[in-house]
C-alpha cells in the first residue's frame, strides 16, 4: 500500500533548508548599518567523547541521538537574528544537534503586525535499551520467519530496534484588520523502524479449537518475540479565524488528522519445533502453530475532522462570559483484504464513524469587591454508527454463539462551580464543587465480553474541594487545600455471551458474582486529599519551597476480588542559596508513594508498594573570564509486591509462596554527576568544556532475575546490562556577532 499524505513529505527537507539557510543569512550580506536594526547571531562548534561499549550505554542512548557504539561525535549548532525596527520586520533561524540524529531547524520570518511565516524540521531517534538475542530472520519486517536456536539461548546474533522520527512544520499568520486574524499551521511525521512487540498463546483456550495442551512430546504453548514493524505518517492540519472587538471575540477553527499506515499486518512464519519451559525443543501442536502464524493487526489508516466555533463577552469589566461549539468525525476504512484479514461476507472494511459533539459554556465574575465566582459546563456526545457484523464465536460445538463488533456511544456531562473570598488582604479562601456523569447509553446485544463479569452503563461522580491561602508574614506564606469525592453507578449488566446482557439490581443475590471480575473504572469510589505547601525566604539570598500532598481511594465492587484501596503521598523540597553575588547554590529532595492492594483469584494478596525517592543539588560560579557550575543528582524507584494467601488458596500455590518468598522488588537507582566550565575569549567567542558521568543500575524480574534472562519459545532473550556506568566530555566553541 502506498502512503498518501495531506502536506508536502520529507522529500522537501531541501527546500527547508534553502529557505532557512536564505532567511537566516542570504540578505544578511546585503544589510545596511542603519541604528533601526537589530542583528545578533552564534555559531557553535565542538567535538564529544563519550566511553566505548553498547552494553554500558543502552539506557544513555535511548534518546541521545548518537549511533550504538560510537566514541565521537560532533557538536554543531547555529542561532541568527535580525530585526528591522524601521521596517518592522524580524527574522530568526536556529539548527541544533545537527551533527547528530535529533537535529533541529526553525525558521521565523514576520513583518509585526502584518503577516508571519514560520517552518520546522526535526528529527528523533529512540533505540530500544533491550538488545534482543535471537535466530529470527527478517526481523522487524512485516514478514519475519521465527527459526528456534539450534545451540540453546545466547548463541544467537544481535538486533537493534530502533525508531526514527521525522517531522516538517509550517505556519502562517495574516492580521486582515485591526479586529480579524488568520492562522494556519500543516505538519507531518514520518516513523519508520521497528520496536518490541510479541505474541503468545497458551492452549487448550476457547478462542482456538483444536488448539492441544503441552505433553512431554508437543509443545502446546508459546510466547514469541516478534517487533513490531513502522512505516507510517501522521498529517496534521490546523485552521483558525479570529474577529475581536471591544468586549466581544469569536474564532472560528478547523482540525484535521490523517493517519496512513504502509503495512497493515504482521505475518509471522512459526516454525514447527519451539522449546517448552523447561527447555527441551519439542514439536509444536498443529492448532497451535495455526494460531501463531495468523497475521496480526496493526494500527489501520484513520482519519478525522473537527469544526469549532468558541467565543467570549465582557458584560461589564467584572462579568465575561465564553463557549465552545464543536463537531468531530472520525473515520476507519482499512481494507481487510488488503491488510491480509478475512472479513464476513459482504463486509470490505470495518467501516468505523464516530461523531462527536461539544458544548461547552463558562462565566466568570466578581460581584463584590472581594468576592469571585466562576463556573461552567460541559457538555459531549460521541455517537459511535459504525456498522455491526459477526467476527468471531463465542463458546464451542453445540455451545458455540456468533457475536458481533460493539458501538460504543457516550455522553459527558461536567460541570464545576467554584467561590474564592478574600477576608483580609492575607486572606484567601476557594470553595469549588464538580460534577461528572457518564452515560454509556446502550450495550450492544450481539456483541459479548471478555476477561470481565459485568459492566455498567453509567457512573456519576461529585466533589468538593475547598482551599485556604494565607501570608503569615513577609517572608512565609502558605496553603492547605481539602478534596474529596464519591464515585457510584447504575446497575451491573451481566453478559450472556452474544445474546445481550442481565440487568442486575441486587449483586449479592448473583453467587458467581462473588468471585467475579469489575472494571476498577466503573467501581464505586470514594476518595480523599490533602494538600499543604509553603514559600518561605527567611533570608534575602535563601528561599525555601515545600509541598505535601496525601491521597487515598476506597473501591466497593460486588466481587471479592479486583482492587480494594490504593494511598498515594508525595512530599517535595526545593531550596535556592545565593552566597554571594557570583555564587550561587540550589538543591531539591523528593519523594513519592503509591500503594494498591488487590485481591487476585485464587486466595492470592498482592500488595503493590511503590516509592520514587530524588535529590539533587548545584553550584554555579564565575571568576573572572571563568564561569564554572556542576549539580549531581540521584534518583531511585522501587516497586515491591507483598504477597500473601488465604485459606482458600491451593496447595501449589502455598508451595510456591513458601519456597520463594513472592515476587522480587524491581528497582531502578540512577546518579548523574555533570560539570562544566566556560571561559570568555574575549567578547565574541567562549569555549566550553562539560564532563559528566552517570551510573544506573536496573533489577526486572521480568526480564532478568539473577543474571539469568527471560527465554522466549524459540531461543530468545533480550540482553541489557543490569549496572551501567557512562562518562561523556564536551569541548565546544562558540562566537558570535552582533
Amino acid at each position: 500500500m502506498s502512503t498518501k499524505t495531506l502536506v508536502p513529505t520529507l522529500r522537501a527537507r531541501p527546500t527547508l533548508l534553502t529557505l532557512a539557510l536564505l532567511a537566516a543569512f542570504g540578505s544578511a550580506a546585503a544589510q545596511d548599518k542603519e541604528q533601526a536594526q537589530v542583528v545578533d547571531g552564534s555559531v557553535s562548534a565542538g567535538i564529544g567523547f563519550i566511553n566505548e561499549g553498547r552494553d554500558d550505554r543502552s539506557l544513555y542512548d535511548q534518546y541521545r541521538g548518537l549511533r550504538p557504539g560510537s566514541t565521537v561525535f560532533g557538536v554543531f549548532g547555529v542561532d541568527y537574528y535580525r530585526r528591522d525596527d524601521k521596517a518592522g520586520t524580524l527574522a530568526r533561524f536556529s539548527g541544533s544537534d545537527l551533527l547528530t540524529n535529533n537535529r533541529e531547524l526553525d525558521v521565523l520570518w514576520k513583518r509585526q503586525g502584518d503577516w508571519s511565516f514560520s517552518a520546522r524540521y526535526g528529527e528523533l531517534r529512540r533505540y530500544d535499551p533491550f538488545v534482543p538475542d535471537t535466530g529470527l530472520v527478517d526481523a522487524g519486517s512485516f514478514a519475519p520467519r521465527v527459526v528456534p536456536l539450534p545451540g540453546g539461548p545466547g548463541t544467537g546474533g544481535d538486533v537493534d530496534l530502533k525508531v526514527k522520527r521525522t517531522s516538517l512544520g509550517l505556519g502562517f499568520q495574516k492580521v486582515i484588520s485591526d479586529r480579524l486574524q488568520f492562522d494556519a499551521s500543516l505538519s507531518t511525521e514520518n516513523k519508520e523502524g521497528s520496536r518490541l512487540f510479541g505474541i503468545g498463546m497458551a492452549c487448550p483456550t476457547f478462542v482456538a479449537p483444536g488448539c492441544r495442551g503441552t505433553t512431554s512430546a508437543e509443545v502446546g504453548s508459546a510466547v514469541l518475540m516478534l517487533p513490531e514493524p513502522i512505516d507510517a505518517n501522521h498529517s496534521q492540519a490546523e485552521a483558525r479565524l479570529t474577529y475581536a472587538a471591544q468586549r466581544f471575540s469569536l474564532s472560528l477553527g478547523y482540525y484535521g488528522s490523517f493517519y496512513r499506515n504502509s503495512l497493515g499486518a504482521l505475518v509471522p512464519g512459526v516454525s514447527g519445533s519451539l522449546y517448552n519451559p523447561l527447555g527441551a525443543l519439542l514439536p509444536v501442536t498443529t492448532g497451535l502453530q495455526g494460531v501463531l502464524n495468523q497475521p496480526v493487526a496493526l494500527p489501520p489508516d484513520n482519519q478525522a475532522h473537527q469544526v469549532d466555533l468558541t467565543g467570549a463577552y465582557a458584560f461589564s469589566q467584572t462579568t465575561r462570559a465564553n463557549f465552545k461549539l464543536a463537531y468531530s468525525r472520525a473515520t476507519q476504512h482499512q481494507n481487510f483484504a488488503a491488510a491480509g484479514f478475512a472479513a464476513p461476507a459482504g463486509v470490505s472494511d470495518l467501516g468505523g464513524k464516530v461523531s462527536t459533539t461539544l458544548a461547552q459554556v463558562g462565566l466568570s465574575s466578581r460581584p463584590l469587591p472581594k468576592l469571585s465566582v466562576n463556573g461552567s459546563l460541559r457538555y459531549e456526545y460521541r455517537d459511535d454508527s459504525t456498522p455491526l457484523a459477526q467476527y468471531g464465536l463465542v463458546g464451542t460445538g453445540s455451545f458455540a454463539n456468533g457475536f458481533t463488533n460493539r458501538q460504543y456511544p457516550l455522553s459527558t456531562l461536567r460541570g464545576r462551580l467554584a467561590a474564592g473570598y478574600q477576608f483580609t488582604p492575607q486572606t484567601k479562601g476557594t470553595l469549588s464543587g464538580t460534577f461528572n456523569q457518564v452515560d454509556r447509553r446502550t450495550f450492544t446485544e450481539t456483541s459479548a465480553t471478555s476477561g470481565i463479569t459485568a459492566l455498567r452503563l453509567k457512573t456519576e461522580e461529585t466533589g468538593l474541594k475547598a482551599e485556604l491561602r494565607r501570608r503569615m508574614t513577609e517572608t512565609l506564606s502558605g496553603a492547605v487545600a481539602l478534596e474529596g469525592s464519591r464515585r457510584d453507578g447504575s446497575h451491573w449488566l451481566r453478559d450472556v455471551g452474544g445474546r445481550g446482557v442481565t440487568e442486575e439490581a441486587d449483586p449479592a443475590s448473583v453467587l458467581f458474582f462473588q468471585n467475579g471480575v469489575f472494571p476498577v473504572n466503573l467501581a464505586d469510589r470514594r476518595r480523599e486529599k490533602v494538600r499543604v505547601s509553603a514559600d518561605w525566604q527567611p533570608a534575602e539570598a535563601l528561599s525555601l519551597q515545600a509541598g505535601a500532598e496525601f491521597g487515598r481511594d476506597r473501591y466497593d465492587m460486588p466481587s471479592a476480588y479486583g482492587v480494594r484501596r490504593s494511598d498515594m503521598d508525595q512530599v517535595d523540597v526545593d531550596a535556592t542559596y545565593a552566597i554571594n553575588d557570583n555564587w550561587n547554590v540550589n538543591g531539591f529532595v523528593s519523594r513519592g508513594r503509591q500503594e494498591l492492594d488487590q485481591v487476585r483469584p485464587g486466595g492470592a494478596f498482592l500488595a503493590l508498594d511503590n516509592t520514587a525517592t530524588m535529590f539533587g543539588v548545584g553550584v554555579t560560579g564565575t571568576v573572572q573570564k571563568l564561569e564554572v557550575g556542576g549539580n549531581v543528582s540521584w534518583l531511585q524507584d522501587r516497586s515491591k509486591y507483598g504477597q500473601t494467601l488465604d485459606a482458600s488458596a491451593d496447595l501449589g500455590s502455598a508451595a510456591l509462596l513458601g519456597a520463594t518468598g513472592g515476587l522480587p522488588d524491581i528497582v531502578f537507582r540512577q546518579t548523574q554527576l555533570r560539570l562544566f566550565a566556560k571561559y570568555a575569549i574575549d567578547k565574541q567567542s567562549a569555549v566550553r568544556l562539560d564532563v559528566g558521568h552517570q551510573r544506573s543500575r536496573w533489577t526486572d524480574w521480568a526480564w532478568n532475575y539473577n543474571g539469568v534472562p527471560f527465554v522466549y519459545s524459540d531461543g530468545t532473550t533480550l540482553n541489557y546490562k543490569t549496572l551501567q556506568n557512562v562518562s561523556f566530555l564536551g569541548l565546544t566553541y562558540t562566537r558570535r556577532w552582533q
